[in-house]
């Protein structure tokens, strides 16, 4: 398995915005993050990371109540996958803090290291699909359930009667995932031989084969057709509402962040633009300048292509 090291960030230097901007980031940051106080699930505070000269995330803050599916969206660039790669601890931010409620309680996520990261409950996809694609759909989902093995290397090398019965214990479970997401005609497969659409799905089932919390998606529907994105819309739907699993996710099909999104968060070159419902966010100042331009842009790209 890939080895990943912790990315540290150079310091953050204060850096001045335009009156328009700050006054834009002041007003998305001063609303209340929800309807509901509290049972928070994950919380960012003041999140900033620097790479070199690039500031990607500037005084980032965002709650993920929990039991929501909670989007990101933004123009590409905008700072959505390395807020995903923070939380994940691939990246440490040069300043601000995340704090997480994990199974023994409100932990401070940015103290762990990347490879504790799993067992507290947190699980991922990648914008690019992360397979073993010479192993088959069931074995890479038993793969995902090495985080909740309570065996040691003696007990796995005798095959003891603890280690059997762990072993019937993730294959039931990735059964039960398989069942989940329709994938039994696919369970042998090996992942090298299956469609795009099919290998999105099944990294969205290793994943939930940690027994995750919070499932982060990186772009889910990222290479999909129109009817591959409505299949996943409806799995989306179903680990909230079937699993009561929390989703955190990064997308920019505006469907399918509109059909499954409770809360919505935008943003710009690392900052945020607006948050709220789907459509209180696409209907905001901001967020369709940042898409679209201002008026004046598209006035002047009208003139040239008339």
């Amino acid at each position: 398995m890939k080895h990943i090291d912790t990315v540290r960030a150079e310091p953050v230097e204060a850096q001045s915005s335009s009156p328009a901007s700050s006054s834009t980031l002041r007003q998305a940051q001063d609303r209340p993050s929800s309807g509901r106080t509290g049972d928070f699930l994950l919380s960012a505070k003041n999140l900033s990371v620097r790479f070199g000269g690039v500031l990607a995330v500037n005084n980032v803050n965002f709650d993920v109540q929990q039991g929501e599916v909670f989007t990101l969206i933004g123009p590409n660039g905008a700072g959505k996958t390395t807020v995903f790669n923070l939380i994940s601890r691939i990246y440490t931010p040069t300043s601000g803090e995340i704090d997480y409620l994990g199974p023994q309680g409100l932990i401070r996520l940015t103290e762990q290291a990347p490879q504790d990261v799993a067992g507290l409950g947190i699980a991922r996809t990648f914008q690019n699909i992360e397979l073993f694609e010479h192993a088959t759909v069931l074995h890479n989902l038993l793969i995902g359930r090495h985080t909740q093995r309570k065996t040691g290397l003696w007990q796995d090398l005798l095959f003891t009667r603890t280690a059997r019965e762990a072993e019937l214990k993730a294959r039931e479970k990735a059964e039960e995932i398989i069942e989940f997401l329709d994938l039994q005609h696919h369970r042998d497969s090996m992942v090298a031989g299956l469609p795009y659409g099919v290998r999105k799905v099944v990294e969205v089932a290793r994943a939930l084969c940690t027994e995750p919390k919070l499932l982060l998606l990186d772009e889910p529907s990222s290479g999909l057709n129109v009817e591959e994105t409505e299949d996943m819309a409806f799995w989306i739907q179903d680990i909230k509402n079937d699993l009561g699993i929390t989703v955190l996710m990064v997308e920019h099909d505006m469907t399918l962040v509109s059909k499954v999104s409770d809360r919505v968060l935008a943003m710009n070159q690392g900052e945020v633009l607006a948050m709220g419902t789907p459509r209180e966010v696409q209907s905001d100042p901001g967020v369709i300048e940042a898409y679209l331009g201002s008026v004046d842009d598209v006035s002047s790209l009208r003139r040239q292509t008339a």
